[in-house]
């Protein structure tokens, strides 16, 4: 287990069920995984966060797979808790994750905050059936500060890597967040926390491309401000104030 120094009692209960237990500061989420998969003691991984546990199923699915790993992937639905109730509908489910691999032939990729795990081509992933269970927010309050702190690592990440914002994308992609989780999705089934899902994850859309938005008028701003210092110490400073 890798812990980044949490303040509850984490460590204690994991060695307390015999546990192995690295702690490293806190890397960004795919920085994380890709140092605690070079920990592991074998080839084969499953990966879980802290907020994470196998439903029944999948503990069967996963015990019947370790018999012959007949795959190098293995790839399971997650199901998100929201104050005290699982969405099995909307933009979170079944929300397929791999995450049963070898890691020989598997790493961590993606951009922060969204990492995932990328196989190298010409390796088929399995499905297994059950869910991983993500109790994630035990009250919206949760949901709310988790959207604010993901949309300003998505946005800083897409800053970095080019990506650009808009108005026209501000009103287009929460809409569109909110029509395919709420109705296509039909998130509507999973009652007042769907809607309520529904309504977070669309303001975490618009959040996102707001704060990129941001980061480029700074940019731009810069850009149009006479230099009076060395160029790439006037752009440390925006950047770092923006995050």
């Amino acid at each position: 287990m890798l812990d980044s120094y949490s303040t509850d009692n984490t460590e204690e209960i994991a060695r307390s069920c015999g546990a192995i237990v690295y702690q490293e500061k806190f890397r960004g989420y795919i920085g994380q995984k890709k140092f605690a998969m070079q920990l592991a003691s074998y080839n084969y991984i499953l990966s879980l966060d802290a907020d994470e546990a196998l439903s029944e199923n999948l503990i069967a699915s996963i015990l019947e797979a370790k018999k012959t790993f007949s795959f190098r992937a293995y790839r399971m639905n997650r199901c998100t808790s929201l104050c005290g109730r699982f969405l099995r509908h909307g933009l979170w489910y079944p929300d397929k994750k791999i995450r049963m691999f070898d890691r020989r032939v598997a790493k961590w990729g993606g951009h922060n905050p969204h990492d995932k795990i990328e196989v190298q081509q010409g390796f088929t992933v399995q499905h297994l059936p059950g869910d991983i269970l993500h109790y994630a927010f035990d009250t919206f309050e949760d949901l709310a500060w988790r959207n604010n702190r993901i949309s300003t690592l998505a946005a800083v990440s897409l800053y970095n890597s080019g990506g650009s914002s808009s108005w026209l994308k501000m009103l287009i992609r929460p809409t569109w967040a909110f029509i395919n989780g709420y109705l296509l999705r039909l998130g509507f089934l999973d009652g007042f926390e769907g809607f309520g899902f529904a309504v977070n994850m669309s303001h975490q859309v618009f959040s996102k491309y707001s704060k990129l938005y941001r980061l480029q008028r700074t940019r731009q701003k810069l850009l149009k401000t006479p230099i009076t210092k060395p160029f790439i110490t006037e752009t440390k400073s925006v950047a770092s104030k923006g995050r």
